[in-house]
């Protein structure tokens, strides 16, 4: 079965930067979208964004266009998420996510991802 395991979480300053890593336990290129989801205090999860291991395209929700870029490494199995600019409001439990179906990868959507990592937390203070 596919395994996930997010890293690089931690506290950083409103501005700074911040790198997740997810480590994929079987081959990436063989699924058909992976992704980052986020969980902010008392919220629900969302999608932050998500990437099609077959072209490298690339979907990113408004709130984080312009400041995080979604990377797929076939080679290492690794998906990463580098976050700049960040704001307090980026405070929450980071998860990444697969699937092998692509079909709805653009609406960043959960319910198209059977498995899941265990998340790291990122929070932002001002």
């Amino acid at each position: 079965e596919l395994q996930l395991r997010e890293s690089g979480g931690g506290s950083v300053q409103a501005g700074g930067s911040q790198r997740l890593s997810c480590a994929v336990s079987a081959t990436a290129a063989y699924t058909s979208c992976m992704g980052w989801f986020r969980q902010p205090p008392g919220k629900e999860r969302e999608g932050v964004a998500t990437i099609l291991p077959q072209d490298d395209t690339t979907y990113y929700a408004d709130s984080v266009k312009g400041r995080f870029t979604i990377s797929l490494d076939k080679r290492a199995n690794t998906l990463y998420l580098q976050m700049n600019m960040l704001t307090p409001e980026d405070t929450a439990m980071y998860q990444c996510a697969a699937s092998y179906s692509g079909d709805y990868c653009y609406a960043l959507t959960e319910g198209e991802f059977g498995y899941w990592g265990q998340g790291t937390q990122v929070t932002v203070s001002s």
